[in-house]
């Protein structure tokens, strides 16, 4: 039986229509959610980044706006701007796209971003909330694999869960969603001893190392669900002949395009051997906008709650 493809083009899509209803009924009430993004330096991948994000404020009517300051810019100069949208009434989300330059003391920054616009999900209030399972602004990516599941109706209580990766920005939020909807939970790292006999054991397997086509055949399940958060791009025929098993099709598109894309997961081995997997590109990519849509579109509904709640308290 062929493994499901995980669709994330076609979740994306659902989402934002569930949120285009919301966002309608708070423009209703005189409410326009606004995300800023703030990008450093001239990265041209996070270039790309922030504009996929700003036209998917554009696409759904939510207010952006897109600060870009040069690459020589300050961790003072930065904070200063952070605690202006900070008190900004029409700014819901704030967004610094990482990486940073080295100069700014990047923990610095992400710590100065007001919980409530925290719309990424990194500040360590919105983290220890997670932690301890109350409702907050969660991680994107992580938070868009939750949904990935949740609709294609993945069995996720009582199954047995690998996260491969412990970033702050992934695998760590990702171990603790699937732990509080009672997976059994195992995280893996660089120095995990025999890790494709222990990522074998996972129902559900995450990929999140940035080693590109590292899970192979030997670290998966026959049958698992496998959820492939890499993007590697690759720019050498050594590389896309390493990557793939049959690379024609590969090496054609890296002589017509530049590069190939090419997740954690190694792909024909992905097809072959899982139960269920998402591919790369159009998997867990396009997933992680739309939560940032979603976190945006909450963010503005938590604050105009915090502030009604303190105006009836000062009144009384």
């Amino acid at each position: 039986m062929a493994a499901t493809v995980l669709d994330g083009l076609k979740i994306r899509d659902e989402i934002q229509a569930e949120l285009a209803g919301e966002i309608a009924a708070l423009k209703a009430r005189g409410i326009t959610p606004g995300l800023a993004a703030v990008l450093v330096g001239e990265n041209p991948a996070s270039q790309i980044y922030v504009r996929s994000k700003v036209k998917a404020c554009e696409t759904l009517g939510l207010y952006s706006e897109k600060i870009e300051l040069p690459a020589s810019t300050t961790t003072a100069e930065l904070l200063e701007l952070v605690e202006d949208l900070n008190r900004r009434d029409a700014i819901d989300g704030i967004l610094v796209q990482l990486p940073l330059p080295p100069q700014i003391d990047t923990r610095r920054i992400l710590e100065a971003v007001d919980p409530a616009k925290d719309v990424d999900g990194f500040h360590p209030t919105n983290v220890g909330r997670l932690v301890a399972g109350r409702a907050g602004l969660v991680a994107c990516t992580p938070a868009g694999i939750m949904e990935l599941l949740r609709r294609y109706q993945i069995p996720i209580k009582g199954a047995r869960a690998v996260v491969l990766g412990r970033s702050d920005i992934v695998g760590k939020p990702m171990a603790l969603l699937l732990l509080h909807q009672h997976a059994t939970v195992t995280i893996c790292h660089s120095r995990t001893r025999d890790l494709a006999v222990v990522a074998r054991e996972g129902d559900i397997l995450v990929a999140a190392m940035g080693r590109p086509a590292l899970v192979t055949a030997e670290f998966i399940r026959p049958g698992a669900t496998v959820i492939d958060v890499g993007m590697n791009r690759l720019s050498t025929e050594d590389e896309v002949r390493q990557a793939f098993h049959d690379p024609a099709e590969a090496l054609r598109k890296l002589e017509s395009k530049g590069s190939v894309l090419v997740g954690d997961v190694q792909p024909e081995d992905a097809r072959e051997r899982s139960g269920a997997y998402t591919p790369v590109p159009g998997g867990v990519g396009p997933l992680t906008i739309a939560m940032l849509m979603s976190n945006t579109v909450r963010a503005a509904k938590l604050r105009r709650e915090a502030l009604s709640e303190s105006r009836v308290a000062s009144s009384e």
